[in-house]
């Protein structure tokens, strides 16, 4: 028996409320019988009424009161063995998971804190597509162009329409610290810096490619545990980048691959020999990043290029190129 119902009943089967129910009917029905005996005889047929309703409407309120005291205490009864059966479930699920092995809570905190990131990256950049914040953007002075953007066409060859300039021709170029920055991505749903770089770069076509193919690859990575703030890549220098970046491959730069986590290295190969939408997502972002690399090289200093080998998309580059053999 509940603390509840043990709070409310006297007795088997007997819950006090019905008992001191039934005492006020008992009290009731003999003060009105007492009124009846006592009172004026000549009332009528219009007394009769109003004695019945005397009689009958109060005990029917009294019952239905203790009707709905009945129901609240069957539903409490049915909601702590609910939540019996849900804290029981749950002890059997956590015995099941530490016996067989399952994902480490860590491992469940961390795609669980992937996940509300993306979807709030998502609702964030939504809001930014038409949007600008003035009071978060670079001034143009300190800007250096990530890329070099592409060379219009001259106005002789394909005549101009008088309809405005183009919105593209009219945005300032990706500096080379905001497509840093954004490569990093967010790193939490209040990293205003993040947010304004990542919505900047996703309105530069090239570095969209690259920043999509990379949300692509690192949250396939994420649903196997790998998660890139966890790699400790060895270093490389500047000049193994550039020698990356003007089509140089194989062992001359070996060092590029410096991920030396075998966990990591083990479950990407297997996942891409298993599942081929894995392995088009990595190959798409391999070719992806060489693209955009070659162009960001052109403009980037030393310093530029070692802050960008600390980004999470180029410590995914370097676990995939180690895993396809780019660096053999």
């Amino acid at each position: 028996m509940t603390e509840a119902q043990d709070k409310t009943t006297d007795g088997p089967g007997r819950p006090v409320t019905e008992l001191v129910a039934a005492g006020l009917s008992i009290v009731w029905v003999l003060a009105v019988g007492a009124y009846v005996l006592t009172g004026p005889r000549d009332a009528g047929a219009l007394g009769l009424v109003l004695t019945l309703l005397v009689v009958f409407l109060p005990l029917a309120l009294i019952w239905a009161a203790v009707t709905t005291l009945r129901s609240v205490r069957a539903l409490r009864a049915e909601a702590a063995r609910l939540q019996a059966t849900v804290d029981a479930m749950r002890r059997d699920y956590q015995a099941s998971q530490q016996a067989g092995g399952g994902m480490k809570p860590s491992v469940e905190k961390k795609l669980d804190e992937i996940e509300r990131a993306t979807r709030n990256a998502e609702t964030v950049l939504a809001t930014f597509q038409t949007r600008r914040d003035p009071g978060l953007s670079v001034p143009s002075a300190d800007r250096k162009a990530a890329l070099t953007p592409p060379r219009p066409e001259p106005q002789a060859e394909q005549p101009g329409l008088a309809l405005g300039t183009p919105a593209d021709d009219m945005r300032a170029p990706l500096s080379v610290a905001d497509f840093i920055r954004a490569l990093q991505f967010p790193e939490s749903p209040d990293d205003k810096e993040g947010f304004r770089a990542l919505r900047l770069a996703l309105e530069d076509r090239t570095t969209a490619k690259l920043i999509r193919a990379a949300q692509d690859v690192l949250t396939l990575l994420a649903q196997e545990g790998i998660f890139m703030d966890d790699l400790k890549p060895d270093r490389a220098g500047p000049e193994l980048w550039r020698k990356f970046a003007t089509g140089e491959r194989g062992r001359a730069i070996a060092a590029l691959g410096g991920v030396r986590d075998r966990s990591s290295l083990a479950l990407t190969a297997g996942r891409m020999r298993e599942d081929p939408v894995f392995r088009d997502a990595a190959h798409h972002f391999l070719r992806t990043f060489d693209r955009a690399f070659q162009e960001f090289e052109k403009n980037a200093s030393d310093s530029d290029l070692s802050d960008l080998a600390e980004t999470r998309t180029a410590r995914a580059f370097m676990l995939f190129g180690r895993v396809t053999g780019t660096f053999d």
